[in-house]
């Protein structure tokens, strides 16, 4: 039997400061060097996770932005994209600055996956753009309007605020017919984010890609977020780490260590010595 095991990252795989423990990398590593096919699937694009688990053998392509690519890190190249409809762009923009509340946008600019904005006021906005634009040399764009700086080749949008202001957003979107949003607590700043993009994309669709292309017989799946649970849907062994949101320990099959602990390698070293 061919097995796939793909992990979330912030909060799951990574410990509370954001990093790879050593332990964990020595783990995996060994366990892939043994023929494990191992993955991930984060919110996260490929400006911060690249780096952030280069310590790790990640021998299958993983799953980018919620879903929205799947993207080949040996290979350094995207796979599949999920583009936004210009029509759909327009509505999404229209639903955040009629709620106030500031967003980023993501678009392919001659290949290089650029972030745009207008102006960013709030603190906590600042700082997710400056540690992406000074740790991991992320390229953002001011412009004077989101609507008119949006094309074809634009893919998400994201927002890093309080859950109040973006209710009215996720509402919105939840009635496009061609977008779908992530709407979650953030593991690190206790703001909430709301992430949109094509509908035709998901963690769930991007695991159900990566078994089709590559011919994974089974999937196991760890999470600890409410942005975890469309990728439980489409595992058949659904995994969470001590430390994840009761809805997410609900949807599961097993419970194991935190993220604190090296959960998900001791888990996977267990389960495989």
């Amino acid at each position: 039997m061919k097995r796939l095991y793909i992990t979330d990252l912030d909060g799951t795989l990574l410990d509370p400061n954001g990093k790879i423990t050593e332990k964990t990398a020595d783990i995996l590593n060994r366990l892939t060097a043994e023929g494990m096919h191992l993955t991930f699937a984060t919110a996260r694009s490929v400006y911060s996770a690249k780096p952030i688990t280069s310590a790790v053998n990640i021998n299958v392509p993983c799953i980018l932005m919620n879903g929205v690519s799947i993207y080949d890190l040996k290979g350094d190249c995207y796979i599949k994209n999920e583009y936004i409809p210009v029509s759909t762009s327009a509505q999404i923009t229209e639903a955040f600055k009629k709620a106030g509340a500031e967003c980023f946008m993501y678009r392919f600019n001659n290949g290089v996956l650029t972030c745009y904005y207008t102006e960013i006021t709030s603190r906590v906005m600042k700082a997710f753009a400056e540690v992406r634009k000074n740790n991991y040399n992320k390229p953002y764009v001011q412009c004077s309007s989101l609507l008119e700086a949006a094309d074809d080749m634009t893919i998400y949008y994201t927002a890093l605020t309080d859950y109040e202001k973006l209710i009215p957003v996720k509402e919105a979107i939840d009635s496009m017919e061609d977008a779908d949003c992530a709407f979650y607590k953030d593991t690190y700043t206790g703001k909430w984010f709301l992430e949109a993009f094509s509908a035709k994309a998901s963690k769930s669709n991007g695991i159900r890609f990566l078994r089709e292309r590559y011919g994974f017989d089974e999937v196991v799946a760890f999470g600890d977020n409410l942005n975890d649970l469309p990728m439980f849907e489409q595992a058949d062994i659904k995994i969470a780490v001590g430390n994840a949101r009761e809805e997410v320990k609900a949807a599961a099959d097993h419970i194991i260590g935190t993220n604190d602990e090296d959960g998900v390698a001791r888990w996977l070293r267990d389960e495989l010595s």
